[in-house]
């Protein structure tokens, strides 16, 4: 038989699950990231870092985004928080939106998700872009929501 603390946590990790799921897109599509940050959070490319570019060049910009992108992901947490009776932690979530965090950053630099995809024998989706379809785009994307699945996790077990 199920207990009530079972169902407690299911309860609220299937709402934080939501929560995330739906912050992240209003967060990476909406209001969590300005023109300047996505062209600017993945540079420089492999080429201009071969002609001398520094490789730290994109960080400020790929860092903007990731803090912006966790104040509304906290916002909306918050939200959740103090409307549902949501058994989490403070310290589930610094320790959800850190993992977040750190793994948002690191799949936005763009090279990351190229060398994954290369290395798994998808070289060819890391190059589509046609057709309305872009595999890196894709691939970060189901990067992020397995990544928020852990974060999730965390939020709800500690």
């Amino acid at each position: 038989m199920i207990s009530n603390e079972q169902i407690a946590t299911l309860a609220t990790f299937g709402s934080v699950w939501a929560v995330l799921a739906v912050s992240h897109n209003l967060a990476d599509h909406v209001i969590g990231q300005t023109d300047h940050q996505a062209n600017g959070k993945a540079a420089p490319s492999a080429a201009e870092v071969a002609d001398g570019a520094s490789p730290r060049r994109g960080w400020g910009a790929c860092l903007g985004h990731v803090a912006q992108y966790h104040l509304v992901m906290a916002v909306m947490l918050a939200v959740a928080w103090a409307a549902l009776p949501l058994q989490m932690s403070w310290t589930g979530l610094v320790a959800g939106l850190v993992v977040s965090a750190v793994t948002h950053a690191f799949f936005d630099r763009r090279w990351p998700v190229r060398w994954l995809l290369e290395h798994v024998g998808s070289k060819g989706f890391a190059e589509l872009k046609a057709a309305g379809m872009n595999g890196i785009y894709l691939t970060d994307q189901a990067l992020h929501q397995t990544a928020l699945l852990v974060s999730a996790l965390l939020i709800t077990r500690l």
